[in-house]
């Protein structure tokens, strides 16, 4: 069963930059897809990011496409999350989560294990 710690989160002003990690232990990293996920506040958790057991495959969602990258270094345990050109919307809880074998997927239903999450803050 693998441990996920997200770090990186702050507070910035609209326009910044922020990269997010999420180191892994307890597992063999490079047998799950990684996920960035986010859960602003009063509504639901939805999907940022994710990627391949390999790194060869990345899907965004609308709201981080051109703005967020993931990326991974499975010699690292870790996943990262590059968000640029912030905005006061990208204000949330992130989260990232690791399925065993799975797919690059936003589905956060393929998702079994999560982080505790990092608070990022964009202020206007």
């Amino acid at each position: 069963q693998v441990q996920l710690v997200e770090s990186g989160g702050g507070l910035v002003q609209a326009g910044d930059s922020l990269r997010l990690s999420c180191a892994a232990s307890g597992g063999t990293f490079s047998r799950y897809a990684m996920g960035w996920f986010r859960r602003a506040p009063g509504k639901e958790r939805e999907s940022v990011a994710s990627i391949s057991r390999a790194g060869s495959n990345i899907l965004y969602a609308d709201s981080a496409k051109g703005r967020f990258t993931i990326s991974r270094d499975n010699a690292k345990n870790t996943v990262y999350l590059q968000m640029n050109s912030l905005k006061p919307e990208d204000t949330a809880v992130y989260y990232c989560a690791a399925g065993l074998y799975r797919s690059v997927t936003l589905n956060q239903r393929e998702y079994e294990f999560w982080g505790r999450g990092t608070q990022v803050t964009v202020s206007s």
